[in-house]
């Protein structure tokens, strides 16, 4: 009986990888099914230990969620090069931004992740299972991305507490997933809340994940991903009259920064 369960897990195991030899549409389902599994299960586990460590919600749990996510790259053969991490090493507060290309980039993001750092992200990820839980415990700062007013209220939220914890708060400015190797134009938010705070902006590029990821052409093999955090940008003095020019200033600094570490002219 059980020589006939490992023969038919064999078989299983064999037809799988075959079919993953001869279909990229079944690899790339095979690859994101277990990614999405892997999310599930090691928040499931990682939850367990923040709220054993630290007992709730509170920015220190994202150690932990650090710790484990950056496992994730050895599974999936994905190599980070990352150059500039001193960038990080300012005094008091900042605004993170930085490029968004798809579900892969909590990879990147944990890869290079500052101490004492929280992310903005919407609301609807809330509601991701133990994915949900685990950045909630994290300190994820959620917004409502439908209603501009609940978005500026959170923003100004975020003002206070930067100064009143000295935390860094990471920003997406494209504000939805961009797989096409170049950057969307940048949202305001985040430049709004580092000149209202009067604290630096610190712009990190990943380059272009589309030589081994992209789900139109189903896409997913492992790769390698360059990274580089830029010098701070400095914002004492700005009013949100200079909001305009800071924001393009950071969005061709950094795709101009994207097409060099992809190798793209």
């Amino acid at each position: 009986m059980e020589l006939g369960w490992l023969l038919c897990g064999t078989a299983v195991l064999l037809l799988l990888h075959v079919l993953m030899e001869l279909s990229p549409a079944v690899n790339f389902a095979l690859r994101i099914g277990f990614y999405c599994a892997l999310c599930l299960v090691s928040s499931a586990l990682a939850a367990v230990a923040c709220l054993l460590l630290h007992g709730g919600r509170t920015v220190k749990n994202m150690r932990i969620i650090r710790a484990v996510v950056k496992t994730f790259k050895y599974f999936f053969g994905l190599r980070f090069e990352v150059k500039g991490l001193e960038n990080f090493e300012v005094e008091g507060p900042a605004v993170i931004v930085s490029n968004h290309q798809s579900i892969l980039d909590m990879m990147g993001l944990m890869e290079v992740l500052p101490d004492n750092c929280v992310q903005v992200g919407k609301k609807e990820l809330m509601y991701t299972g133990t994915v949900g839980l685990i950045i909630y415990l994290g300190g994820v700062i959620f917004i409502n991305r439908k209603s501009t007013n609940s978005a500026k209220m959170v923003m100004a939220e975020v003002a206070k507490t930067m100064a009143a914890e000295n935390v860094k708060v990471w920003v997406y400015p494209e504000g939805t997933r961009n797989c096409t190797g170049d950057l969307l134009p940048f949202k305001k938010g985040a430049f709004h809340l580092a000149v209202q705070a009067q604290v630096p902006v610190i712009p990190v590029v990943y380059s272009s994940f589309t030589t081994f990821y992209n789900p139109k052409t189903k896409l997913f093999t492992s790769g390698k991903i360059n990274v580089e955090i830029l010098p701070p940008i400095d914002t004492k003095g700005l009013t949100p009259d200079d909001v305009s020019d800071l924001t393009d200033r950071c969005f061709h600094t950094m795709r101009e920064t994207l097409f060099r570490l992809s190798g793209r002219p």
